[in-house]
């Protein structure tokens, strides 16, 4: 069986009972061990007798430079390492990038809680610093970027719990929102043209929230948070798409309705066709946790033997396998790499020998513990719309 990364139950999301101890501001929630803090470089370095061979299907493909104000998107390629370089992580952003001063920060803690926050970055950084490793990708992320629209990282900052403990939650509260310092003009649907300007918003229902697992984050890869990933803070919400990773935040609020800003009830939504209780119906839906996903990104040649290499994504599911299909085969097992943990890009490899000259089709899919397969793309649901796009992915290659 594939080696696949166990499940720490102290990284669940809290139970009812620690919920009842955050309203009540007493006790501290269950503790998230940081994780060591030497980087491990991952296999996918090729060795010296190793030769890359090029996809058939990504010929003339280039990945963008990073441009202030621009859209950055990774050639998956080219991976090389079990995190991705700062200056290579894909970039989204969607009103301005915001240039904040260090000293001059401030995250404004408000809404139903006991006790209202503002804090400074250096009161941020003299508290507890936990590490997590999280890898995910736009919510738009697709084949024809090859899923360049991708990163895994190790965040370092300090856990969203222990705030919301800290600051003591209302019971009337259910809502989270969490806003960025980017702003942008929104046009309203109204008798008469009428624009406002509207800061980006995220927001989750209070029990995603208090996953002790998610931090505020001021350090990338162990470097100060890049400017152009959201510093001097931005939100890590690890298992979910990367518009929930809300960048530049300068304010939490807790709130007793629904947030329905322009990127919750608007933009990143979902329309498809579901089963919904023996009805087909069109439903709409907010883009939040990753689905399950796995990609080939990169063959190399070494004498007679291929290696075929990958990525999986999820919610933090732990995974069964990563299997492998050659020219519509029987699926074969994966390797999967021991540094995979729960919330990271989850990397696999797989040797193919004695491959046959001529053009071949080769695909991924994986499967989690629950028994959930990554679907086919005549298993997805019927949607018109861009987001989540989570289906198996066949590359082809040429074989001199």
């Amino acid at each position: 069986m594939a080696n696949v990364s166990k499940p720490d139950n102290k990284n669940n999301e809290i139970t009812d009972t620690n919920r009842r101890k955050v309203l009540k501001n007493s006790v501290a929630v269950g503790g998230l061990a940081a994780s060591a803090s030497m980087p491990f470089w991952s296999k996918l370095a090729m060795g010296a007798s190793e030769e890359l061979v090029p996809f058939s299907d990504m010929e003339g493909f280039i990945a963008p430079p990073v441009l202030d104000g621009g859209i950055h998107f990774l050639d998956t390629s080219k991976i090389d390492n079990f995190y991705t370089p700062n200056d290579d992580f894909y970039i989204i952003q969607h009103y301005n990038q915001p240039q904040i001063a260090e000293n001059e920060f401030r995250l404004n803690l408000s809404g139903l809680v006991n006790n209202i926050l503002s804090l400074s970055l250096d009161d941020l950084r003299s508290r507890q610093k936990f590490e997590v490793d999280a890898g995910f990708e736009c919510g738009g992320n697709s084949p024809r970027l090859y899923h360049g629209l991708i990163g895994n990282a190790r965040w370092g900052g300090v856990r969203l719990v222990d705030l919301l403990e800290e600051a003591g939650l209302d019971r009337d509260g259910i809502e989270v929102v969490f806003y960025g310092a980017d702003k942008g003009m929104e046009r309203t649907r109204s008798d008469v043209d009428f624009d406002v300007e509207q800061s980006f918003g995220r927001s989750v229902h209070i029990d995603d929230a208090l996953n002790p697992d998610i931090i505020l984050a001021y350090e990338m890869n162990g470097e100060p948070l890049p400017w152009h990933h959201g510093a001097p803070l931005r939100l890590v919400m690890p298992g979910w798409y990367g518009v929930a990773n809300v960048k530049w935040l300068n304010q939490i609020h807790i709130q007793d309705r629904r947030y329905m800003g322009r990127f919750m009830g608007r933009d990143y939504v979902t329309l498809s066709k579901i089963d919904i209780g023996g009805e087909e119906r069109w439903e709409e839906r907010s883009v939040t946790k990753m689905r399950l996903k796995s990609s080939i990104i990169r063959i190399t040649k070494s004498g007679n033997e291929h290696n075929i290499m990958g990525f999986a994504l999820n919610d933090g599911t732990p995974l069964r396998n990563v299997e492998i299909s050659i020219d519509g085969g029987p699926w074969q097992q994966a390797e999967m790499d021991s540094d995979n943990s729960k919330y990271s890009w989850k990397l696999f490899n797989y040797t193919w020998r004695d491959a046959s000259s001529g053009q071949h089709t080769i695909v991924s899919r994986v499967t989690d513990v629950t028994g959930q397969v990554q679907a086919t793309q005549d298993d997805m649901p019927e949607k018109p719309t861009r987001w989540e796009n989570y289906a198996q992915f066949p590359r082809t290659v040429i074989i001199g």
